[in-house]
This record gives C-alpha cells, sequence and structure tokens, in this order.
C-alpha cells in the first residue's frame, strides 16, 4: 500500500510540474519557430525547421538592455541591503519607539499596487527632472524591496542570541561595530536571500519602466521586449528569445543561491 500510494503521488507531482513548466517548453519552442510556421493552425508542438533569427535579433538589439537590466538590478540590490539591513537591527535589537508601528507600516507598504505607487513617483520625478535616469529607476524598484527586506532583516536578528551581542558589548564593541562585525555575518543566509529577491523585483520591473525610463537612451530588458510588439507586426520568435535569454540570469541565481534563500526565508520561525 505504501508502495502504491507513493506511486501515485510521484505521478501526480510529476504531471503538475509538466503543466506549470509547459509555458516555459513554449517559450523555447516558439522562440526557434520561424515566422511563416508562427500562426500555423493547428500549431507545431515542436519546431519542424528550428531558426536562430529570434536570438540573432536579441544578440544584435538586446545587449544593451541586458546590461542596463543588470546595472538597475545590482543597484536595487545595493540600495536595498544598505537601507534594509540597519532598519532590520534597529527593530529587532535596539527596539526603539513605534516599533509595531513601523512593522505595521512596512506590511501596509507590501500592499500597496505598483500602478499606484508609479502615478506619484511620475509627479516627484516630473518636478525634481529625474524622468527617464537609470538611478532613478533603480530608486523606485528599491521601493518594492525595502520594505521586505526591512520585515525578513528583522525576524531573522530577532532570534540571534542576545548574550551574543552582551558579549560585543563587554568587550567594547558599540552599536555600530557589533552591527558590522558580528550581526552581519551571522545575517548571511537572509543577506543573500534579500539581495535575490531584489535582483529578480528590479529585473522582472515593466511597471516602473515604462512609466519613468520609456524614452531614457538606457531602457531595461523588459522594454526592450515591449518593443517587438507592433500595431501590423508582431516578432514572437524575437519575443520569446529575447524572454529565454533573460530568463538565464534569474534561473542561474535561483539554482546557485536556493539553499540560502531556503534558510533565510525561514528565518525567525523557530526560536
Amino acid at each position: 500500500m505504501n508502495r502504491g500510494r507513493a506511486w501515485w503521488k510521484t505521478a501526480l507531482g510529476v504531471l503538475l510540474t509538466a503543466v506549470m513548466l509547459f509555458p516555459v517548453y513554449w517559450m523555447f519552442n516558439v522562440s526557434l519557430t520561424p515566422t511563416s510556421d508562427l500562426r500555423a493552425d493547428p500549431p507545431h508542438w515542436f519546431p519542424h525547421a528550428p531558426t536562430l533569427e529570434g536570438y540573432a535579433a536579441v544578440f544584435e538589439q538586446q545587449l544593451p538592455n541586458l546590461a542596463t537590466s543588470m546595472v538597475v538590478g545590482l543597484g536595487c540590490v545595493a540600495v536595498t541591503l544598505v537601507v534594509s539591513a540597519p532598519a532590520g537591527y534597529a527593530l529587532a535589537k535596539l527596539r526603539p519607539p513605534g516599533t509595531g508601528t513601523i512593522g505595521f507600516l512596512l506590511l501596509v507598504a507590501q500592499m500597496v499596487p505598483s500602478v499606484v505607487m508609479v502615478m506619484g513617483f511620475y509627479a516627484v520625478y516630473v518636478r525634481l527632472g529625474w524622468l527617464n535616469t537609470v538611478w532613478g529607476l533603480i530608486l523606485a524598484d528599491s521601493t518594492i524591496a525595502v520594505p521586505f527586506g526591512v520585515m525578513l532583516f528583522t525576524a531573522f536578528m530577532s532570534g540571534i542570541p542576545k548574550e551574543i551581542l552582551q558579549a560585543a558589548k563587554v568587550d567594547g564593541a558599540g552599536t555600530w561595530r557589533t552591527f558590522r562585525s558580528i550581526i552581519l555575518p551571522v545575517s548571511r543566509n537572509s543577506i543573500l536571500t534579500v539581495s535575490l529577491f531584489a535582483f529578480l523585483w528590479a529585473w522582472s520591473d515593466f511597471v516602473f519602466a515604462s512609466t519613468l525610463s520609456r524614452n531614457s537612451e538606457m531602457i531595461p530588458i523588459t522594454l526592450g521586449i515591449y518593443n517587438y510588439i507592433g500595431n501590423n507586426t508582431t516578432q514572437w520568435n524575437a519575443i520569446m528569445a529575447t524572454a529565454v535569454v533573460a530568463s538565464v540570469p534569474a534561473a542561474v541565481l535561483l539554482v546557485l543561491a536556493q539553499r540560502y534563500v531556503a534558510g533565510g526565508v525561514t528565518a525567525g520561525a523557530v526560536k
């Protein structure tokens, strides 16, 4: 009975995995499909005459956009860590007045839709002259990642034994030295988790990019994909090839950091 139960559970898991991964396969299939076969009825489940014209368009036209997305993603990671790590330490260990209210506001900030936030950013950026700038886009994307980072750092750092901090204080370490030399090294999993999510949010952003950076000379890859869509023609193989190439960095990061992410996300769950 146990063997039979394990068999059907495995089969069900494989089936559900195949259904969820089918869009990924179809994206790769279309990226290799010639333009003449894109409107075939019924559609081809496999590319009959594979072509690399979509990937040629990517490497010819989209490399600057990939570089821009990389800069925006890394910049968002830097801003998020600089702001959220000290804030999480303060909320977890220093307990300033209003800690509970701050935590509630951070939770509310996570619930505000991006399309609502972008209208406010647009009004502010127009007055400050920050539209169509890479660093303006970095700042906007960071507003999504910072509340998440603060909450995750707070949860993790709350579980650090207070005896470690007391020992550092006895040895003469101040608040900043304790944070830099003890808290940050111990919080490696949380740092990697926050960095990964911040990068992925910035890498996949379209709402902020299309509103705040549409006319910039340096546009992210999400806008580069959007430029292939026209009123009369849509280059589906180029769109899917760009999506495949753009998915590679995210997939590599997830594979390399998955065990650290698992530890960082569950941080603070058990004390």
